[in-house]
């Protein structure tokens, strides 16, 4: 005979049950509406940056500390002001191929002593190179900031630039470019470097770094590793007066020599177009990756004013930007991926020059819905520049641009980046601290204004199968001319990107 008292508790159960039931729904039905109407974005927070203090030393080499005692790290980089931009097209990634030997040896410590060292400390060092400069970080606690600096300092004015650690070095760069250049996005962004911007990859090509000896490491060092153009910054819990006592003992003795190695890349100077006669695209190249997995679609333009023109229109083209690409409620996101399911993301940059600014815009698909994604990309580029932004997306939009520039302060090393990046195009410090503000006063006519003067005609690139979308490209764009190169007849060390 069964218990009754397990009647009872069964009912209980079997009433529990039911009330969790009922609230998880209720939950869900709540949660569910958040998302269906979710509350309006707030006003953007103030960011205050602490003050910029900046000093010289006799040799010329700069020294700017931004004093932040919140937690006790530092970041220390001294920043080359020259980058890729100053070697020439025939050594295409030089700059960051030295950058990146300097910590592999000096004349007192090897590579495995820089690590191992920097390691005891608790610490890290890196060196890399970009387009407009170079650079030598640490981050370290800051009460071992005066022996993180002595290694920092032994790599930038004693490099050795041995010829086993070039070799080395090129060896596992030609690896890395082996593998990027078969994945389609990277080889499109490759592509689009010489066929749209005119430029070369800081990373180098297959052909150029093939050549890399000593001699040539230590000629584009001795040009361009000099006090005089280098700035030395420092973020954290460090004081202007320490930060130059450690600057004055590790960097005083360092010298300009009496030559300087200029700048002799090649840039290709687009010409002005009337914007009511501007197509979306002029171009269409595809390169040809057979058997590939998938396709990327790209949009590639190249702008012929800078970060440091007169007529940059910065704040409105970064506005511009994040509402066409910057994010995953930006409209190439939203138009492809969010409502037609074609990639699993898309979005679009800007990579900006002393006196010139590259847009790329991208996303990955299928190779059978590369032509679709094609229409669907020209689409949305078409149309930032006809229709203004809505109040509500531009409002959005601006405040993802803000957000993510409280964000980048964060850090010690983020903040040591944005004092960089400002010093690398000669502008002054405290802008900063009225970013937020120029952000806001950007009109949704200045984002139509700029976009259909600048974003429209420029180059779509498509890195793919062609044999799957060639057919339905040409019924889409049956006005439009399309290049077709095969991936193994590319050569990126030539203008016309082909071997023969």
């Amino acid at each position: 005979m069964r218990d009754p008292k397990i009647k009872i508790y069964n009912s209980k159960f079997v009433s529990f049950s039911l009330c969790l039931c009922v609230s998880v729904v209720s939950l869900f039905s709540s949660v569910l509406a958040q998302t269906e109407n979710p509350p309006p974005p707030g006003a953007p927070r103030p960011v205050q940056v602490p003050k910029v203090q900046e000093t010289s030393l006799p040799n010329g080499l700069k020294v700017v500390v931004v004093e932040r005692k919140n937690v006790p790290l530092v970041t220390a980089q001294l920043l080359v002001l020259s980058g890729s931009s100053s070697e020439e097209d025939s050594l295409a990634g030089l700059a960051n191929t030295t950058a990146s030997i300097l910590l592999k040896g000096t004349k007192t410590r090897t590579a495995t002593q820089i690590a191992e060292e920097m390691e005891f400390l608790g610490g890290n060092i890196d060196s890399a190179a970009g387009w407009n400069s170079s650079q030598v970080t640490i981050n370290v606690t800051s009460d071992k900031l005066d022996k993180a600096m002595a290694i920092m300092a032994d790599t930038i004015l004693n490099p050795t630039f041995l010829p086993k650690e070039i070799e080395l070095f090129k060896t596992q760069t030609l690896d890395e470019l082996n593998v990027l250049l078969k994945q389609p996005g990277n080889l499109a962004s490759f592509v689009a470097s010489r066929y749209t911007f005119g430029e070369h990859t800081a990373l180098g090509t297959p052909e150029t770094i093939s050549k890399f000896n000593q001699s040539n490491l230590s000629a584009f060092y001795k040009a361009n590793y000099t006090p005089k153009n280098s700035v030395l910054i420092l973020t954290g819990d460090v004081s202007l007066q320490t930060a130059n006592a450690l600057a004055k003992k590790y960097f005083g003795i360092w010298k300009t020599p009496q030559s300087k190695m200029t700048s002799t890349t090649k840039i290709t100077v687009s010409k002005e177009v009337n914007p009511s006669n501007n197509p979306v695209f002029k171009r269409i190249l595809v390169v040809d990756l057979p058997n590939s997995g998938q396709a990327a679609v790209n949009y590639a333009k190249r702008l012929d004013f800078g970060r440091i023109s007169e007529n940059s229109d910065y704040f409105s083209s970064i506005v511009a930007n994040t509402i066409l690409g910057g994010g995953y409620s930006a409209r190439l996101n939203q138009e492809i991926r969010i409502k037609r399911g074609l990639s699993y993301g898309a979005g679009s940059s800007i990579t900006w020059r002393k006196m010139s600014n590259n847009i790329f815009a991208r996303a990955q698909t299928k190779n059978v819905s590369a032509a679709e994604v094609t229409e669907l990309l020209a689409g949305e580029i078409g149309k930032l520049g006809a229709d203004a932004a809505m109040q509500d997306e531009l409002t959005a939009r601006k405040l993802t641009l803000t957000g993510d520039f409280g964000r980048d302060l964060a850090t010690t090393g983020d903040l040591a980046a944005r004092i960089a990046d400002l010093y690398t195009f000669g502008l002054k410090p405290d802008e900063l601290n009225t970013y937020i503000q120029n952000v806001q006063k950007v009109s949704d006519a200045q984002v139509k204004n700029f976009a259909m003067q600048n974003i429209r005609g420029g180059d779509i690139i498509i890195v793919g199968d062609a044999k799957v979308f060639m057919d339905d490209l040409k019924k889409r764009f049956p006005n439009i001319k399309i290049e077709v190169i095969r991936a193994d007849e590319l050569d990126l060390s030539k203008d016309n990107l082909r071997k023969n």
